[in-house]
């Protein structure tokens, strides 16, 4: 208490005055409409720049809960195109006198699962990433992946919380890709250089190829088709082969992969049983 005392008496005339201030600008703004409106304008943007930055900080917390909003719900949306849903042909006709009959019926075959990349490498020729989803969560090996910008890869192995995917930027990834322009179908590789681009092959010197033109998954693929691949960087025409080799820049940036979407082919099974089935004819 006494040192109180003695701060108000060692400061008593600069607090005299920073009182009469006080008094002297409540009294200038209340009765003065000029100054009154100058200090509301004022007062008014400086609380609003407070407000915005308050604001930016509180956002900034709040960042994962949106995005895993943002991720649930476009789980619902991939899930719901209608790509992801095939049906049988049914066009042929059965005919009895004159009397026609047809059969349709449309079920899904792609379904889309969001996971959360835990690791992930991009230096190395073979590189693969780890999901943080597994058997548990119905991923198993085979399945592919892709994020908001496209082709990610390939689900190698599982455990029952976890899986590892192979890379797009693996030497010994495949993907069967086509030119979104013309359609025509190649595959998709990597040399092990450069992690921005990837090589399509196969394409022959006969279609008409420029640089800019969109590579996307093709209708052979795992994937579903029409997914983004990548862009043409360079045309290089193969001097041993009648084919192009074709430099894409891929649609990911590989080194910020961090939520992605596992993809189940539900008629994929189906598909292989009848494959194998031919393939023990031969």
């Amino acid at each position: 208490m006494r040192n109180i005392f003695a701060f108000i008496r060692r400061f008593s005339v600069l607090l005299f005055f920073l009182l009469l201030e006080i008094i002297s600008l409540t009294l200038l703004f209340r009765y003065n409409r000029f100054h009154q409106a100058a200090y509301m304008d004022t007062a008014g943007e400086i609380t609003g720049s407070i407000e915005a930055q308050y604001k930016k900080v509180n956002d900034y917390f709040h960042l994962k809960k949106e995005n895993d909003e943002l991720r649930r719900r476009l789980n619902e949306v991939q899930n719901q195109l209608k790509q992801n849903f095939s049906s049988p042909d049914s066009s042929q006709r059965l005919v009895t006198d004159t009397t026609a009959a047809d059969t349709s019926g449309e079920r899904r075959k792609f379904l889309y699962m969001d996971a959360e990349v835990v690791n992930n490498s991009v230096s190395q020729p073979n590189n693969y990433f780890t999901l943080h989803r597994g058997s548990k969560q119905n991923v198993q090996p085979g399945m592919v992946v892709i994020s908001a910008n496209g082709v990610a890869g390939v689900v190698l192995d599982v455990t029952d919380n976890f899986s590892t995917v192979m890379s797009m930027l693996n030497k010994q990834s495949r993907i069967s890709a086509s030119l979104k322009k013309t359609g025509e179908s190649g595959r998709i590789e990597w040399d092990g250089v450069n992690p921005r681009l990837v090589q399509l092959r196969d394409i022959p010197k006969s279609v008409k190829v420029q640089k800019g033109d969109t590579v996307i998954t093709s209708r052979y693929s795992d994937f579903p088709p029409g997914i983004m691949v990548g862009i043409i960087e360079k045309v290089i025409l193969e001097k041993s082969s009648n084919n192009y080799l074709l430099q894409v820049r891929p649609s990911n940036d590989f080194s910020r992969l961090q939520n992605v979407f596992v993809i189940s082919n539900l008629q994929r099974n189906e598909q292989l049983e009848l494959e194998n089935k031919l393939k023990k004819k031969k």
